[in-house]
């Protein structure tokens, strides 16, 4: 059976923490690295539902894409460990539980096959190109130009969307930038590409309002990285063949939309 530490670093193979940015918090973060593993579950996030999932099906760890404790993000909960607070008591169930936590952000973003390939892939790009230098971010071609209303129908249902914001920038779609997560800082690499198109989350709203001659797409963070989840499974039960490897069933979207019908 295989340990933690070797799981991880199967994961550090084909995501390597040197690609990772340099604030953040990557690899085996939370239990024993010699654990023997019989089950793993991988989800986007680790919370409260997801820690409870993995302890109903018996699962020895949580492989997630977002730091279950990143100090950039945490800065104040990391000061201390509490069952009263979110993040303390997600810590402190897992600690109690004896469930270990690799979490593979950044640097799965960059990697090859990593988040920004599958969402490439998902949305039906080809001849798949880096945005830039840092590897996070693709460029890729539609078979042929289709109009702009066609594709946010067809990102809406290739991602399983509830819902997207939009800029047209008056023109067709063809050549397309990705960004899985907030990417917004890439819209100039976009548009130096040559790209018509940038799907992408987390914009701001002087995002849509000063860009220029670039479809904007903002089809929201999770519909954008969660792609990445089946590859991690698929890679790990390719590894590690005597483990059983399962995606969550009941992480979701953080975010709600309300809509009137009609209006």
């Amino acid at each position: 059976m295989a340990t933690v530490h070797e799981i991880e670093q199967r994961l550090f193979s084909w995501a390597p923490r040197e690609s990772a940015m340099d604030w953040d918090n990557v690899g085996h973060l939370v239990g024993d690295p010699e654990q023997e593993v019989e089950r793993i579950l991988v989800a986007l996030d680790i919370t409260e539902r997801v820690v409870q999932e993995a302890i109903d099906c018996g699962a020895q760890l949580i492989v997630s894409h977002h730091p279950v404790m990143n100090v950039r993000w945490h800065e104040r909960e990391m000061q201390t460990l509490r069952s009263d607070t979110r993040l303390g008591g997600v810590l402190t169930t897992l600690v109690k539980n004896d469930i270990s936590a690799i979490c593979m952000h950044t640097n799965l973003d960059a990697a090859d096959g990593g988040v920004n390939d599958c969402l490439a892939k998902k949305l039906g790009l080809n001849d798949i190109l880096l945005l830039n230098d840092e590897k996070i971010g693709r460029i890729g071609t539609l078979s042929c130009e289709i109009p702009l209303e066609q594709f946010l129908h067809d990102v809406v249902k290739s991602l399983s969307c509830r819902g997207l914001r939009y800029r047209d920038g008056g023109r067709p779609v063809h050549r397309v930038a990705v960004g899985g997560g907030a990417c917004g800082e890439y819209i100039p690499q976009a548009l130096a590409q040559g790209c018509d198109t940038f799907v992408t989350s987390d914009l701001r709203y002087n995002d849509f309002l000063d860009t220029q001659g670039l479809n904007l797409i903002d089809a929201g963070h999770f519909p954008t990285e969660d792609v990445v989840c089946p590859e991690v499974v698929h890679r790990l039960q390719k590894a590690f063949p005597a483990i059983c490897v399962s995606k969550s069933a009941v992480h979701r979207d953080a975010v709600q939309y309300y809509m009137i019908e009609g209006e």
